[in-house]
């Protein structure tokens, strides 16, 4: 397995600079106020060879890259931040492993996680431990406080996300001249992060007179999605929504094109990217989707400069890097405050400076993040974007689930 466990040979220096310290008399507090000489640090894991890779890697890179960044700024209060992370290839138990090693061991501040289902599992241990933590799931299921205290969400919900993408094919089908109501259908990564949306995608359609839509599972590493397709064809699907990452989704673009199944496609977050049109080619004209994070913005345009200054490769995936980055930025803004508030760095202060400090100012990236004690949800609305000549382009202004 691909060992991604960042260390740093300053810390061995450090750490003699502590031991000495404390021998004199001198020894800092460890986590806490702003004199303190030791490394923050902020636990990571990311799939860089499993099921979601595509995705994960440039996730990850921009996680690392924003960290470097950083601490070339200076870090926070003349303190590195230090990443210590690890490939778990989407499993859960890897997961698992891994977070009590960086926790116990490690002895990490904050976490950055990765998908639905391993973040779903932590979810008793992150409340236990008093860990500050943010996620690439944006299961609606982590958003309220009274559940999971330290959960935070730095984009929509996937349930938002969903009735949003609805709201914008209900307004499509009825501009187009249709009458009724259009029929939806779901093809989805077969997971919990491919069903986590669907209970309140289907209740939101139903409310508007659509029938349930028909839900079918892409098999994992699937090379032909034509019986999937079949299946949604004879159902009579006219809009299928994707909630899945991108090679499965141009996968079934370009099987629907071989099948001649007039459709429109759309994607939720995680195939509304660059990956997608690269591997679905000219057939991604049309495709319409999801896009929380604007990597245009001028927030995009910081990251993606210095990921040309370093010669990071992170395969072409503008957004997906600026994604990654962006949502680690957040998490260290609320460190960032509570050392500015003279507050000792513990998880639950970190908790508290995230649910009360106010608007968190992504540069545009996002709508600013803004959590509460009762809602950490940081993002609420969102723009439908579409493939057009081979990029995507915003076609709405933002608009809510609620």
């Amino acid at each position: 397995m691909h060992r991604w466990k960042r260390t740093f040979g300053w810390w061995m220096v450090m750490a003699l600079v502590a031991t000495m310290l404390a021998a004199c008399g001198g020894g800092g507090t460890g986590g806490g106020g702003g004199a303190s000489s030791e490394p923050i640090k902020i636990g990571a894991i990311f799939d860089l060879t499993g099921a979601t890779a595509d995705v994960g890697t440039p996730y990850a890179r921009g996680q690392i890259a924003f960290i470097d960044w950083k601490n070339e700024q200076g870090g926070i209060n003349g303190r590195r931040l230090q990443l210590v992370s690890e490939d778990y290839a989407y499993q859960v138990p890897r997961a698992e492993e891994l977070y009590t090693q960086f926790v116990t061991q490690d002895k990490v501040l904050v976490f950055s996680g990765w998908g639905t289902g391993d973040t779903e599992a932590l979810r008793p241990k992150i409340t236990e431990d008093k860990i500050p933590f943010i996620s690439a799931s944006y299961s609606a299921t982590l958003a309220n406080p009274a559940e999971t205290p330290y959960n935070f969400l730095v984009a929509p919900t996937y349930s938002d996300q969903l009735i949003i993408a609805m709201k914008w094919a209900i307004d499509d089908w009825k501009a187009k001249g249709n009458s009724g109501m259009p029929k939806f259908a779901y093809l989805i990564n077969d997971s919990p992060f491919g069903r986590s949306p669907l209970a309140d995608g289907t209740a939101f359609a139903t409310s508007q007179g659509i029938d349930t839509p028909l839900e079918v599972p892409s098999p994992r590493g699937a090379t032909d999605l034509t019986p999937q397709l079949t299946q949604i064809r004879d159902y009579g699907a006219n809009y299928i929504f994707l909630q899945n990452v991108s090679s499965p989704a141009a996968l079934a673009i370009k099987n629907a094109k071989s099948l001649g199944y007039d459709v429109q496609f759309v994607c939720l977050n995680w195939c509304a990217n660059e990956i997608l049109i690269k591997q679905a080619g000219a057939d991604a004209e049309g495709v319409v989707g999801v896009v929380p994070f604007n990597h245009e913005a001028e927030g995009g345009k910081i990251a993606l400069d210095y990921a040309r200054q370093k010669n990071i490769d992170y395969g072409g995936a503008d957004s997906t890097f600026v994604q990654g980055w962006t949502a680690l930025s957040i998490l260290v803004a609320g460190i960032e405050r509570t050392l500015a508030d003279g507050k000792e760095l513990t998880g639950e202060n970190i908790k508290n400076t995230l649910e009360t400090m106010g608007a968190i100012d992504t540069k545009g990236v996002t709508l600013p993040v803004q959590f509460s004690s009762t809602d950490h949800a940081g993002v609420k609305s969102t723009r439908m974007f579409r493939v057009e000549n081979g990029r995507w382009v915003a076609i709405t202004d933002f608009i809510s689930a609620r």
